[in-house]
């Protein structure tokens, strides 16, 4: 099994995906660059934890986005 996300880790992220929609992409280190910018975080363990979370996100609406466009 993989490893659990605290709510923190995907409340910030959401809300930082919510606020800054154009700013992460489906890259990783692109969005902890983006992160470390937006918040002051506790720890790079944290940090890393909210990208990872939200390019997870990101991914996941592109892949959503895809299969609805080639169902139709």
């Amino acid at each position: 099994m993989g490893k659990v996300r605290t709510t923190l880790v995907k409340r910030t992220a959401r809300k930082l995906l919510e606020m800054y929609p154009e700013l992460f992409t489906g890259d990783f280190e692109h969005n902890k660059k983006v992160v470390s910018q937006l918040i002051e975080y506790r720890s790079k363990k944290l940090r890393n934890q909210i990208a990872g979370y939200i390019t997870h996100l990101v991914n996941a609406a592109k892949k959503r986005k895809k299969e609805a466009e080639t169902r139709f």
